[in-house]
């Protein structure tokens, strides 16, 4: 029998094959006109799964899907570096100023960082991976693993 978690690991499985299917597509698709009044889409980079499972953000807003996300405060005085994977010499994607606040989906192992190895996936306009070295979860609440 499948318990709760499981089923949440199988489900989030199903939905990285399918992302990973469509962002595949992507290149034979991209010659197609698109109508002015399509909708945009937040996409998730291929660079941004990295190996870890990322669920499809095409139609649903993470906050809202998954009500486990915590909220971190970055530490980082001179703002913090966002990546597309959880390595130092990845692709910055964006900067977060000193003090923001970042919704954090869960987390992972990656590059050192000052003896840190955690990164953690940021849900905040873009999907992008911030060292946790530098954010600090707010309310003592761990975030969940990829």
């Amino acid at each position: 029998m499948l318990t709760p978690t499981k089923l949440q690991k199988v489900a989030l499985c199903a939905a990285a094959g399918a992302l990973s299917a469509a962002l595949a597509a992507t290149p034979a698709l991209a010659d197609q006109a698109v109508p002015d009044t399509a909708p945009v889409e937040q996409a998730v980079p291929d660079s941004a799964l990295a190996g870890q499972a990322v669920p499809d953000t095409a139609s649903v807003d993470p906050a809202a899907a998954h009500p486990q996300h915590t909220e971190g405060r970055v530490t980082a005085r001179s703002g913090l570096k966002l990546r597309d994977k959880p390595t130092r010499s990845s692709r910055i994607i964006r900067t977060e100023p000193y003090g923001a606040i970042v919704h954090i989906f869960c987390k992972t192992t990656g590059d050192h960082v000052e003896g840190n190895d955690h990164w953690y996936l940021l849900t905040d306009g873009t999907w992008a991976w911030g060292s946790a070295q530098y954010i600090v979860p707010r309310g003592g609440h761990s975030p969940r693993w990829c």
